[in-house]
């Protein structure tokens, strides 16, 4: 095993053990004058060593070990000391880069630069290689590239097209893996949370990625499932540079609502004093650990489904309530917003256990949980169902059933005409790297195949075939193909929302009253329309005028005989709006929503604001609506 050496010139080096005995046997002979062999003291005239001295030959071979010219070595050293390995090794790096950057081989580098991969990194494969071998260099850089870290950038965007080129990876830089003792450590780990961890950071992720997908995927969960949720959560950290948020208003400070807000909701919104990192580290006691399998209190297709519940006193009976965001939530989210909810237990549902695609969400809801039904057209449950002209181009090589979670921005024609370009030298199946690659590419953009060696995205209407919406749900509104996939992104998945509302089918015969709060384009009240459930009055709270268009459109498309009414602001919802509305159509039925989920998705939890974000804070204006109409309602 490796240690650091402690002593003298050599402090912060990492050497192999049998390095470390000839360094210090070195450092002690040319100080004190005694030479050792072998851990042998022997007497001698050695003096003590100057810049003058010739350098340690062990510390040569290293680094000529490394693939370094010794002349190259000899020359770091000297002008860096033998103390400094760090230093010796950036200006051997430096060195190689130059002398092959203006050797005769710039026609290869020119070769791949053309290609769009980095001088940087084609020196480095090319170092690593040899300049013969070019399938060997292109293998090289197609790993480089999948490895490197960075964010999707948005390369264009107009009306018609959407292009959101992904030019590297999410990941962090990988490190070497080389060494002997890391070898050793992967294979013969402590335990296999110890193994996953090594397995995925020496995939190129880093170390807070992977521990927040352990923590957050679960014990259980497979290397696959982890690389998913990184993939996913760098896919909503790329939605938030693409697409950023309206500016919102500061919270509300309507007199009203300051009369009427109750004690329990003072303490739900107020302020943590505690900065996030110290937050984080006291929050363990409160964390809600998903389940795993993700399917709440039952899904149609499981079995041994839970069909009790015991409610909070405060949270029984109407007007019902029914609240949705994302699963994965750093640490104490969801812990605050059951708190805020009455104490209600969130059910934690992966669609997948309903369509073809991942969406891990958390539901906050006081609905019965027994009597549910499934929609009578379920849609399919894996890629080749849902897709069927694919199968016939499915590399053996791609193990996905199921696709990740749908985001709100979508691949390139230069993504993927880039993956045909490292697929086509190879006739039969591609070698490792540039599968591992593909694969990675795949998974992060939501990729079929759709020919040989070419994959596609998704198109729209097939986005809303798996999330549960009509054909051209999104196309209603007038919007371009750019706003129709951030509109879905952010969308509930209907057949999922569906199964939980179905319980209101018998209690509602005659139709439902529904207070729509962050209403995206209309997933709650296209759920309850395919369950046959009227509308008798939906007022839909939007800040999207392209999502209140999709709505508007689809109610009108749809032969809707209740009343539509738009408010473009929760924050419009003020007590005296409420009163006024309540009085108008005779109070709500079910409140519905899902706050906006910005700041609580991604993979590095330290950078999130969580509940105090911009955006997701408006997480406490549902609190405060709903408080306000179950109150009114029950004292009436």
């Amino acid at each position: 095993m490796d240690r650091n050496c402690s002593g003298g010139d050599f402090d912060n080096c990492d050497w192999d053990t049998e390095d470390e005995l000839e360094i210090d046997n070195y450092a002690v002979s040319s100080r004190s004058g005694v030479s050792l062999t072998n851990g042998e003291a022997v007497l001698g005239t050695t003096k003590v060593s100057s810049s003058a001295d010739p350098p340690n030959s062990k510390l040569i071979d290293h680094f000529v070990g490394m693939g370094f010219s010794s002349e190259l070595v000899a020359k770091a050293i000297e002008e860096n000391g033998e103390e400094n390995s760090n230093l010796i090794l950036e200006d051997l790096l430096q060195y190689s880069a130059s002398t092959l950057a203006s050797s005769s081989n710039s026609k290869l580098i020119d070769h791949f630069l053309g290609m769009g991969f980095s001088e940087e990194m084609v020196i480095k494969a090319i170092r690593e290689n040899g300049e013969g071998n070019t399938d060997t260099i292109l293998e090289t850089l197609l790993t480089y590239s999948a490895l490197e870290r960075s964010a999707p950038v948005q390369q264009h965007v107009d009306s018609d097209n959407f292009s959101s080129d992904y030019d590297d990876s999410f990941l962090d830089d990988s490190t070497d893996t080389d060494s002997s003792s890391e070898t050793e450590e992967i294979m013969n780990p402590d335990s296999d949370e110890e193994n996953k961890l090594l397995c995925l950071t020496k995939m190129g992720y880093s170390e807070a990625e992977a521990s927040v997908a352990m923590d957050r995927c679960g014990p259980d969960s497979s290397i696959a499932e982890l690389t998913d949720f990184i993939c996913a959560a760098q896919m909503a950290k790329a939605a938030d540079a693409l697409f950023p948020v309206e500016d919102r208003k500061p919270f509300c400070n309507d007199p009203n609502y300051k009369k009427r807000r109750n004690s329990r909701y003072d303490s739900c919104k107020r302020k943590k004093q505690m900065k996030p990192e110290k937050k984080l580290l006291n929050e363990d006691d409160n964390a809600v650990h998903l389940p795993n399998p993700m399917i709440g209190f039952g899904v149609p297709t499981e079995g041994d489904l839970i069909t009790q519940r015991t409610l909070p006193e405060d949270a029984i009976g109407p007007p019902y309530f029914y609240f949705e965001n994302v699963a994965l939530a750093p640490v104490g989210v969801w812990s605050e917003m059951s708190r805020c909810l009455y104490d209600v237990v969130p059910e934690f549902v992966d669609s997948k256990y309903f369509c073809a695609a991942a969406r891990k969400r958390g539901y906050i809801h006081n609905l019965p949980i027994d009597n549910r039904v499934p929609l009578p057209f379920p849609p399919p449950r894996t890629i080749g169902e849902a897709f069927p002209l694919t199968k016939r181009w499915w590399p053996s090589w791609d193990p996905r059933t199921q696709l990740n979670c749908l985001q709100t921005c979508t691949g390139s024609a230069k993504l993927t005409d880039r993956i045909r370009d490292a697929l086509k030298p190879y006739a039969d199946e591609p070698p490792p790297s540039v599968q591992k690659y593909v694969l990675d590419e795949c998974r992060k953009w939501n990729l079929v195949w759709v020919g040989k060696n070419k994959v596609a995205p998704l198109e729209p209407h097939e986005v809303e075939m798996l999330l549960g919406f009509p054909r051209d749900h999104t196309r209603g509104g007038g919007t371009s193909r750019t706003e129709r996939y951030k509109s879905l992104g952010n969308s509930f998945q209907v057949d999922t929302v569906a199964y939980h509302l179905s319980v209101l089918k018998d209690m509602y015969p005659g139709g439902i009253n529904v207070l729509s709060l962050f209403s995206g384009i209309g997933g709650a009240e296209v759920a309850l329309h395919r369950l046959h459930i009227p509308l008798k009055v939906v007022v839909s709270v939007e800040i999207s005028e392209v999502n209140r268009n999709i709505v508007r459109s689809w109610w009108e498309q749809t032969n809707q005989r209740g009343t539509l009414i738009h408010i473009k602001d929760v924050q419009e919802l003020d007590g005296d709006r409420l009163e006024q509305l309540m009085s108008q159509f005779g109070g709500f039925d079910l409140v519905v929503g899902g706050s906006p989920c910005n700041n609580l998705a991604g993979s590095n939890r330290h950078h999130r604001d969580g509940l105090e974000g911009k955006e997701s804070s408006l997480f406490y204006d549902y609190c405060r609506i709903l408080d306000f109409v179950r109150l009114m309602q029950r004292n009436q």
